[in-house]
């Protein structure tokens, strides 16, 4: 084993050792700070295809047993709005917000983020 075998080995042993300090690289080490975020930005997608595969079933259902029009309507509204909260529900879950880890969960976010307002400014 040569020495620059062995400073190569020292390199990644101390880079496992000090793998926390990429998060604060990530998170407070730009140039340019990101946006600010909401919750509604985390959950959009799964609320949204939460509440369309809702309102798509119930309203189905409400139009096959009932043909009443009154209550397709409602049966979709409510599909649509149960919809959306069991896809917020999933949004948590998918993304791991509601671990321990609160770390990790957060730089997985960022990653998100970072991902979604770079394709905003193509």
């Amino acid at each position: 084993m040569g020495i620059g075998e062995h400073f190569e080995g020292l390199k990644q042993h101390w880079a496992r050792n000090f793998a926390f300090l990429d998060y604060f690289k990530k998170v407070y080490g730009r140039a340019e700070p990101l946006p600010k975020w909401s919750d509604a930005d985390v959950e959009e997608k799964f609320a949204l295809a939460g509440a369309l595969a809702g309102a798509a079933h119930l309203g189905g259902v409400a139009f096959k047993y009932s043909k009443a029009p009154h209550g397709v309507v409602l049966a979709t509204g409510f599909g649509a709005i149960t919809g959306a909260v069991l896809g917020s529900e999933v949004a948590e879950h998918w993304y791991q917000l509601y671990k321990m880890d609160k770390q990790g969960a957060n730089l997985r976010f960022i990653y998100w983020w970072e991902d979604k307002v770079s394709g905003q400014k193509s």
